[in-house]
């Protein structure tokens, strides 16, 4: 019966998610969507429950004026009916009711609202630019989404469950007790203007220090983790103790926000206890000053003073409850900062899949620039043919890379058009264009998954010959076979451990060459592809990316010249411009920017790192 409330509500809403609204409310109300009838229909239960909760104080101030008043021999006679109906609601009524109330918030929401609010957050923050990225820790933006999506669920479901309950709870017992007699009203009445004085004054400072603290809290993740994925950097410089102070340092930060929090909370937990005794001792008196000249009864007394003692035990709760409700709102406001960011790089709406014929690559009149004033690329035209191997030589910060991060569109351009036959890169999909070319970075970064789920990421589809004739031809089949883990998993299914550290450099690069052959773009780029690689292992899978190079248009960036001597042409950028173009011996022989590098070139290199 359980696992059916569990199906009640998608966890893995299926429309593709949009940029989340700014406003709370909207923020909020973004996230809700459908959840909103188990919402209610929590809501809905809190208030029935806080209703019948304060009826029976009622029934038993009647029950205390019946015991005082009525024979015994006559009693059950008299008021049997009332009583029978009292112990069908004690012992049917009111279980069914919470029972209903606890599966709606532990089946149907407490799980699958914050799924749904992770889903559609990582969904969204998916299609963000590498600029987001690049921009923020890993670590924090992952810490961001966590918590956010619990303050989330914690915010409404406070609001729509907690505060309904207290608000028709209060709301009831005034009622009651004014029935009783309206003076021993104004003793709750009084405590509760005081009462929501002091939570009107304590509840926003700690809604300002959560939503401080919330941040401090992803920074402080956000360094750890970096610390982490970078451990071998670490080991490397001796720097255990530098980021042990680097953490610290966030450490303090956050435990900063948590003593401001919890003084805050004591000064606030002194004073609602202080107005808890007091009100029992006001009312108290009062009632029995009352009783004292037979103005009220006992059964009006019993009410009171028991509803007095309740509203003690129950008004440290409510203000937690309450307290974390704007912490939660705090957590909230600090997640939209990072969430509801909008896309840089966005589809078109009628954005179509890219086709790709022939290769064609056209720069045209291309201007790009990383702010508002500087420059990087200015008016460059560049056209490569279909099938045509182009080298791009050039200093660092000539503007190499930036050219391949245009053609992949993770930056839109500032003016131009960038043509791949004849389709302007920004009308079409990110999806299909990406799916389209194929890459092989310096800096290779494998996920932490099996080598199998590495080299498939480039086809998901392939068979498994297929997979293994695409590591063989990447050199990468022998030492993967000798692989394994501390799992006892072995070859293609050992886990390569994160950004693949369990691997030397030269074996990610080759499972990294083995993934682009399997995925067999049209449009292939290789940026220094076999710079990790020894030079016999270089030798044999130079030759395998010479047969992967047919029939495609590539792009490769090289500072090693002689890796690209035999592209079909070399362009030599400077400053985001051509000033040279043509074949290795053309520019040799020209004696140009060219010539020099190659030259000056020890070793094959320039001895400049890429940009």
């Amino acid at each position: 019966m359980l696992r059916f409330f569990e199906r009640l509500t998608n966890p893995f809403p299926e429309p593709e998610p949009g940029q989340p609204p700014k406003g709370l409310y909207a923020f909020c109300r973004y996230y809700m969507r459908g959840m909103e009838w188990p919402l209610l229909s929590m809501a809905l239960c809190s208030a029935l429950l806080a209703v019948l909760e304060v009826s029976l104080f009622g029934f038993l101030g009647q029950l205390v004026d019946w015991l005082g008043t009525k024979q015994p021999e006559t009693f059950w006679q008299e008021e049997g009916d009332t009583l029978t109906l009292v112990g069908i609601l004690l012992l049917v009524g009111l279980p069914l009711l919470v029972a209903l109330h606890s599966v709606i918030v532990h089946q149907v929401l407490l799980g699958n609202f914050p799924m749904s609010i992770r889903w559609l957050a990582h969904r969204y923050l998916l299609r963000q630019s590498l600029a987001f990225y690049q921009n923020d820790f890993a670590g924090r933006i992952a810490t961001k989404v966590m918590q956010t999506s619990l303050a989330v669920r914690e915010a409404v479901m406070k609001l729509l469950d907690v505060l309904v309950y207290i608000a028709v709870y209060f709301l009831s017992m005034l009622v009651l007790v004014a029935q009783s007699d309206i003076r021993l009203m104004l003793p709750l009445l009084g405590w509760l203007i005081l009462y929501c004085l002091v939570m009107r004054y304590f509840v926003p400072r700690l809604r300002d220090i959560s939503a401080t603290q919330a941040n401090a809290r992803s920074s402080m993740t956000g360094r750890i983790v970096d610390s982490y994925t970078n451990i071998a950097t670490v080991k490397l410089f001796s720097h255990s103790q530098r980021e042990s102070d680097y953490a610290r340092e966030s450490m303090d930060g956050f435990l900063v926000t948590v003593y401001r929090q919890m003084r805050l909370a004591t000064r606030l937990n002194v004073l609602v206890q202080c107005l808890n005794y007091l009100l029992v001792f006001v009312i108290s008196a009062v009632a029995i000053y009352l009783w004292s000249f037979s103005l009220v009864s006992v059964g009006a007394i019993a009410i009171a003073i028991s509803l007095a003692l309740r509203l003690n035990g129950m008004s440290q709760w409510i203000m937690w409850e309450i307290s974390a409700l704007f912490e939660n709102i705090g957590t909230v406001n600090d997640g939209m900062n990072t969430l509801a960011q909008p896309l840089e790089v966005t589809d078109q709406a009628d954005a179509k899949p890219l086709t790709i014929t022939e290769g064609e690559i056209h720069f045209n009149d291309v201007s790009f620039h990383y702010d508002k004033t500087e420059g990087v690329i200015e008016h460059l035209n560049l056209l490569i043919k279909p099938g045509e191997k182009v080298g791009l030589v050039g200093r660092s910060g000539a503007g190499k890379s930036t050219l391949v991060n245009l053609l992949l569109r993770f930056h839109d351009l500032a003016a131009g058009q960038l043509l791949i036959d004849g389709q302007d890169i920004s009308q079409v999909q990110q999806e299909s264009l990406r799916h389209q070319i194929g890459m092989v970075t310096q800096d290779t970064s494998l996920l932490h998954r099996s080598v199998r789920d590495n080299i498939l990421y480039g086809h998901p589809d392939a068979t498994d010959a297929e997979m293994i004739a695409a590591a063989k031809r990447a050199e990468a089949h022998e030492f993967i076979l000798g692989l394994s883990d501390p799992e006892g998993r072995t070859g293609y299914d050992a886990q390569v451990g994160e950004r693949g550290v369990k691997l030397s450099g030269g074996q990610r690069q080759r499972v990294a060459i083995a993934r682009v052959i399997l995925k067999d773009a049209p449009i292939l780029i290789m940026d220094e592809a076999t710079s990790a690689l020894d030079s016999e292992v270089e030798a044999d899978i130079q030759r395998g990316l010479s047969s992967l190079m047919q029939g495609k248009t590539v792009i490769a960036i090289a500072h090693r010249l002689s890796t690209i001597a035999a592209m079909d042409r070399l362009i030599v950028l400077d400053q985001g411009q051509i000033i040279e173009q043509g074949s290795h011996h053309e520019l040799v022989a020209k004696g140009g920017v060219y010539g020099q590098l190659w030259t000056h070139q020890s070793g094959g290199f320039i001895g400049l790192e890429a940009d």
